[in-house]
């Protein structure tokens, strides 16, 4: 039985997807299986997993007989998975190097814990990386294992499956599996977190998350983003089938509003002249599953009534907003080197003053002390001044004045 499990499915991916089947193929740990899932894929990507489990053993093709969508794909992983651990990585995506030895040995650390929820990072096609902005809420500090409700504020990291290990045992028993349709990882997600007895984090970046210009599911103008609806139907459903979690119903409905803002507000997701429904699809939702005395943004009110134009409205004041503030701080940035250069020019058509000396300070140059007890001892009518660098006063001898570079 290996230690991981690796769930890939494949569907319309054949550019990225050997990147990805080769960033787990060649991670330092191997005790590993690949299961690469064909979800009935037009383009080559049955092809390209056949050839990968001709020649790895570790690799195990799966191939579906129709496309059923990325949640059900990953069903079928599930079902052919061994490992103690679950692992779930899209296949345009990548796992970093050494991203498997380091959450085999947290887990080994932490004592095998229900899940471990590790960190990721953006990749743009233009070469950047940007780590996840809630990096924090994967501290390592305090109990190395801990609940949910010990650190709430996991619920706020992206919710998405792939970011995780989960302990194959603790999927079976609970009956997780992924529901049909936009946003899947919703309904799998909250469910596991919230039920599990035993949370870990890593504070690695285990995931390269590629940012593509087009192609993406959640870049997609389509009306399936409606189907974010259904999917909090069932995160409520589940609530509501277990007592012991209606205390995290707040939470919950407060997630649910902002996903909602979200799918409405980021371009080129839901079809034109959508967004009227969609407000009002969010108003039932509002009055379904809310909750008294859930802490709400003002803008969840704008929800709350289904005022679409008032909605787009603010949107659009908040961006020019941050348009005038942008314009504002770089005309001050213009005008402040403007009067610079300015101040300059004219120094620069200024008689010297023999009175007067000036020195550049850098750290591990020169002797900057023993040429000012020079000055003070030869010629001590003159006054000197040294530019230093902010953060670097030490290089300086004290007493003299300090200059910092582009003042005045």
């Amino acid at each position: 039985m290996p230690r991981f499990s690796v769930i890939v499915p494949a569907y319309k991916v054949q550019a990225y997807l050997p990147e990805c089947l080769d960033s787990v193929l060649s991670q330092s740990y191997t005790d590993l299986e690949l299961i690469a899932v064909d979800d009935c894929s037009p383009d080559a990507c049955g092809a390209i997993i056949d050839e990968y489990a001709a020649r790895d053993t570790r690799v195990k093709a799966v191939h579906l007989d129709g496309n059923r969508g990325l949640g059900r794909a990953r069903n079928a992983g599930l079902a052919e998975a061994s490992g103690d651990y679950l692992l779930f990585l899209d296949s345009d995506d990548t796992f970093t190097p050494g991203a498997l030895r380091a959450v085999a040995d947290r887990l080994e650390e932490t004592g095998d814990p229900d899940v471990l929820v590790f960190d990721y990072a953006r990749t743009y096609w233009d070469g950047r990386t940007v780590r996840n902005q809630l990096a924090a809420e994967l501290t390592q500090e305090g109990p190395a294992r801990f609940r949910t409700a010990d650190r709430p504020g996991l619920l706020r990291v992206l919710m998405v499956a792939w970011n995780k290990a989960y302990r194959r045992e603790f999927v079976l028993a609970g009956g997780f599996t992924f529901p049909p349709g936009y946003y899947e990882d919703t309904p799998w997600t909250f469910p596991v977190l919230l039920t599990a007895g035993s949370i870990a984090t890593l504070d690695r970046v285990c995931v390269h998350y590629r940012q593509r210009r087009q192609g993406s599911i959640l870049g997609t103008t389509s009306r399936r983003h409606f189907d974010v609806f259904e999917q909090y139907d069932r995160v409520f459903a589940y609530v509501g089938e277990r007592p012991e979690l209606d205390h995290w119903r707040p939470e919950l409905f407060r997630r649910m509003l902002d996903h909602f803002e979200v799918v409405f507000t980021r371009p080129g997701r839901l079809p034109r002249g959508s967004h009227g429904e969609f407000l009002r699809r969010a108003r039932a939702h509002y009055r379904r599953h809310h909750v008294q005395g859930a802490r709400l943004r003002p803008r969840h009110v704008l929800l709350r009534f289904g005022l679409h134009r008032t909605f787009r409205a603010l949107r659009r004041a908040a961006a020019v907003r941050r348009w005038a503030l942008r314009c504002a701080v770089r005309s001050g940035r213009t005008l402040r080197s403007g009067a610079l250069l300015l101040h300059y020019r004219i120094q620069l058509r200024l008689p010297l003053r023999p009175d007067r000396a000036v020195f550049a300070a850098r750290a591990g140059r020169g002797d900057p002390a023993a040429l000012e007890e020079a000055f003070r001892a030869h010629a001590p009518h003159v006054r000197t001044a040294w530019v230093v660098r902010p953060g670097r006063e030490g290089a300086a001898p004290p007493g003299p004045r300090r200059l910092t570079p582009g003042t005045a």
